[in-house]
């Protein structure tokens, strides 16, 4: 249904971009009223998507706690535990809780970021920093929400918090090698290099770092680089 519905509103905009050059001025008009009730059906849709996914995360995160729980509790031989919704929620690997308030904002920033609108998606990541200065979750989110948009500058400044902040590997493996993409967009590949290796040793299973290493070995004057965007989907 929605496959259909889309692919009939691109059809009307194709119609529309090929036609509105060579257009009067009341066609004009009809046009843009067109393309402004295409972006209103589009805006509902991403807000009814991101409600759907804010649901849906909320519900398996609550399915994952009673499993656990479950097994907790029979490990220790203790009496079933009651476990009810609770009021905050688990930010990062250090178990760091926060408001459900918050939590709703980082799941609706991970919304947009899946939907590839970062600049929304920086928005809402970086609400959740300043509520939550600690929370690394957000801040990894943060950081590559800006390397997708080349901010480069902010990106480092958020790579370089987090490895501060965080004692989890895989994170501090791909604020190391985000950081060495950094270095190697500046052309500074020598120190790229330095930080692709130290994100290895830190989590050798993260494949980024080699792939970018190698790419800086071998072909420097045509950079393929990876950041580890992608590993953000199991989180």
């Amino acid at each position: 249904m929605f496959q259909h519905m889309f692919s009939s509103m691109n059809d009307m905009l194709d119609q529309i971009i090929e036609q509105y050059n060579g257009a009067g001025e009341q066609e004009k008009k009809l046009y843009e009223l067109q393309m402004k009730e295409l972006k209103g059906v589009s805006d509902t849709f991403i807000e009814q998507w991101l409600e759907f996914e804010e649901k849906f995360t909320d519900f398996k995160d609550q399915q994952n706690v009673l499993a656990e729980a479950a097994v907790n509790a029979k490990e220790v031989k203790k009496q079933p535990l009651m476990v009810h919704a609770a009021s905050v929620s688990t930010c990062n690997i250090s178990d760091l809780e926060i408001t459900d308030e918050l939590a709703a904002i980082i799941s609706k920033g991970q919304g947009y970021y899946k939907l590839f609108m970062f600049a929304q998606a920086a928005s809402q990541f970086q609400m959740a920093v300043n509520e939550a200065p600690e929370c690394n979750l957000a801040r990894l989110f943060l950081g590559m929400t800006y390397m997708h948009l080349q901010n480069w500058n902010e990106a480092q400044r958020h790579f370089q918090l987090l490895i501060a902040l965080t004692d989890f590997p895989k994170w501090l493996a791909m604020g190391y090698n985000a950081l060495g993409c950094i270095q190697a967009v500046h052309t500074n590949l020598a120190q790229a290099e330095k930080l692709f290796i130290k994100a290895h040793e830190i989590y050798p299973s993260f494949k980024d770092p080699v792939s970018n290493l190698k790419s800086c070995q071998e072909t420097p004057k045509h950079l393929s680089l990876y950041f580890g965007s992608t590993e953000l989907c199991c989180l």
